[in-house]
């Protein structure tokens, strides 16, 4: 397979851990104003977010989203497994959403692209781990 190299101006490099870092932010915000605030520095306008349980657009949705998260898993944390693995406008991680007694009933893996300015435009997410009923 053969790979075409762009010549002339290059594209800023993207900070994927950074993104990451402020996607967690956004999942961990209680408040909805700190929420609202978080999802849009997190996200693009338009971000799409998709998983088996949801598929949202926007920050009213990601917003939305979120909130329901912490109706159904509330004092909940999220945080990351392990490292960000990113290359070009694509990152990949994985993450866990921790109980206040410590334990970890819920995890999944997730895969974001960003836009120019470093926030996810898009988020693929996988759930590896889910309580049983």
């Amino acid at each position: 397979m053969s790979q075409q190299v762009q010549q002339g101006a290059s594209r800023p490099a993207l900070d994927h851990a950074a993104a990451a870092e402020r996607y967690f932010e956004a999942w961990n915000a209680t408040e909805e104003g700190a929420r609202a605030k978080a999802v849009a520095a997190a996200f693009a306008e338009g971000a799409t977010y998709t998983d088996p349980l949801v598929e949202v657009a926007g920050h009213d949705g990601l917003g939305a989203a979120i909130a329901g998260a912490h109706q159904q898993f509330p004092g909940f944390v999220f945080r990351p497994l392990g490292a960000v693995d990113g290359h070009h406008d694509i990152a990949r991680f994985g993450w866990e959403l921790v109980a206040p007694d410590g334990s970890a009933p819920v995890a999944g893996f997730d895969v974001v692209r960003l836009a120019a300015d470093g926030r996810i435009s898009a988020v693929l997410g996988f759930l590896d781990r889910v309580p049983t009923a």
